[in-house]
């Protein structure tokens, strides 16, 4: 009875978040986006910043600190190391990586696979995926030989999403059928509500309130990670906020 309730809670103040309140904490809150806009004024180059965001999210898994630590060490480096070529400049940058320093050579491998795809892709191409990020998802799951709820597959959409609203300053929705990505931080707030498998829990959830699981992932991910800036920028950015941190509290 009591995970019943508890799980009402948790739909009753998705529900009233809604898809905006999930954009003002991406855009304002998260420190994986201000990486991303320090890494895009630093770049200037619209094309190889979209690339890259896409490629560094296909090596983010078993990381040796803090995803939002890890986002920031890819903005700083390539911000002063422009990369010719994604593989070689991977072959460089993670053996001697502070945050993302396990698995170096199945990782490089993935980039090896996922090279081509990018190299091919131009910036309508670019362009055509953040207005249908389902082909997105589906296109990079084949080219990775992975399923599509895959968590680095799902969390690359992610990623190229925040990535494309900043190069193409406009704001496109996620998708409702793109999973969210499961990582240590989702999988242990979903024990709190559910024995079931995360993906369906948040896939059935989502539905219901009518926020897609990526933006869900948006309004629990940054706060979840008790970062005291993230803390500071949410009261300071989300007129919600108390039932943001009512909802990670429940």
């Amino acid at each position: 009875m009591v995970g019943k309730l508890k799980v009402e809670a948790l739909k009753s103040i998705l529900k009233e978040l809604g898809v905006e309140c999930a954009r003002t904490i991406e855009e304002k809150v998260d420190l994986q986006f201000s990486a991303l806009e320090n890494l895009y004024k630093n770049l200037n180059d619209d094309e190889l910043f979209l690339k890259l965001v896409i490629a560094n999210s296909i090596v983010s898994y078993q990381l040796s600190a803090k995803g939002e630590k890890w986002w920031w060490e890819f903005s700083e480096y390539f911000s002063k190391n422009p990369p010719k070529g994604i593989v070689a400049a991977y072959s460089e940058f993670l053996p001697n990586s502070k945050t993302n320093r396990r698995l170096v050579q199945p990782k490089l491998n993935r980039l090896k696979k996922l090279e081509p795809f990018l190299s091919s892709l131009t910036m309508e191409d670019l362009r055509d995926y953040y207005h249908n990020m389902l082909r997105f998802r589906d296109h990079l799951a084949r080219v990775m030989n992975s399923k599509e709820d895959a968590k680095t597959i799902v969390f690359a959409v992610k990623m190229f999403g925040y990535a494309s609203r900043i190069a193409f300053k406009e704001f496109t929705p996620y998708p409702m059928e793109i999973d969210i990505p499961k990582d240590f931080r989702i999988e242990n707030y979903t024990k709190r509500f559910t024995s079931e498998e995360p993906v369906k829990f948040w896939r059935k959830i989502s539905r219901e309130v009518g926020v897609p699981p990526l933006h869900i992932d948006s309004i629990l991910w940054p706060v979840l990670g008790g970062d005291r800036r993230v803390i500071e920028r949410l009261k300071k950015h989300c007129e919600k906020s108390e039932l943001v941190l009512q909802l990670v509290s429940l």
